[in-house]
């Protein structure tokens, strides 16, 4: 298969880098000054795109690439692949999904501790010397504090089984009910934030949920209240986040992602109740590996006209 093009549009995995050298023609759309030239030149030899959360296949790229076949996304998130326009052309899309559902929901409960409890500034605490003038300050538990998640999907669940084991009560919105779980359903955002103690945003991002989390919202959760966000950063009004932050209109954050990453605002930096990550939900060598198998095996099945391993579209 080293003659098929693959463009791979950001830098992901080595491993996944590497294995895609090998396998195919691998080409590095990162490394290129004039894209625009680039892909009129290559227009016809890629038939594969790899992308991920970061950088996907957008309307634009899609059209400038006439004999594409498939994407291949190093995420389970899909809102950087333009997918009416893969539908409409008959472009397959797969995903890594499942793999990083532990390693996802494993973080938001990290966060959670790491808000209430202080973590971060625990440790600054300690190193600074403050600790041999005198103990840290109390904070917050968690056991017991009702947990609110947004999107109950395989993430979801899977976090609100990790908040079980802390004694939380659990609540949550979707789309619609779900008849197989016994936790509280609200039918808006605003009654579920208004009914926790601690709101998680583990949705996807479509326009529906772009700006999920504004101020009503945000309000509605309160000055004790809690928001922890890993799903995508434009599920939140990121502005009315921070003016709530700084004012003390809510309690505390734990913010995995942002709304334009790798910019995060630096009113954020100063505040003992905030706890910032780089998108590092997934981030585990043992998950980048699965995932980076995933993507593999999915180009290698379209290639050899077999079943697609995570079919989107």
């Amino acid at each position: 298969m080293e003659t098929i093009g693959v463009l791979m549009t950001f830098p992901m995995n080595s491993y996944l880098e590497q294995e895609l050298q090998r396998r195919f023609n691998l080409l590095r759309f990162w490394t290129l000054p004039e894209k625009s030239v680039f892909l009129e030149a290559h227009r016809n030899s890629i038939r594969a795109v790899v992308g991920n959360a970061t950088a996907g296949a957008d309307a634009e790229l899609i059209d400038a690439l006439p004999n594409l076949e498939i994407v291949a996304s190093y995420s389970v998130g899909l809102d950087k692949i333009d997918l009416g326009k893969c539908r409409e052309k008959g472009i397959r899309v797969t995903n890594t999904p499942d793999v990083l559902t532990d390693d996802v929901a494993d973080l938001a409960i990290g966060l959670i501790l790491a808000v209430l409890r202080r973590l971060p500034a625990c440790d600054r605490y300690v190193r600074s010397g403050k600790w041999k003038h005198g103990d840290y300050q109390l904070t917050t538990k968690f056991t017991g504090k009702t947990v609110g998640i947004i999107g109950l999907g395989r993430i979801g669940l899977a976090i609100a089984k990790r908040a079980e084991a802390f004694s939380c009560p659990i609540s949550y919105y979707s789309q619609s009910e779900k008849a197989e779980v016994n936790y509280k359903y609200y039918p808006s955002v605003v009654e579920l934030a208004s009914n926790c103690q601690i709101l998680v945003v583990a949705c996807a991002l479509t326009e529906e949920t772009r700006h999920i989390i504004n101020r009503e919202v945000i309000d509605a959760l309160g000055p004790k209240g809690i928001l922890i966000n890993i799903g995508r950063g434009p599920h939140v009004d990121e502005p009315e986040l921070v003016s709530a932050l700084v004012e003390g209109r809510l309690g505390g954050a734990g913010l995995d992602v942002f709304e334009h990453e790798p910019e995060v605002p630096e009113a954020l930096f100063g505040l003992e109740n905030v706890v910032l990550l780089p998108h590092v939900g997934s981030g585990t060598v043992e998950t980048r590996m699965e995932m980076a198998d995933l993507v593999l095996g999915n180009l290698e099945a379209h290639f050899s006209n077999k079943q697609l391993l995570t079919p989107v579209v």
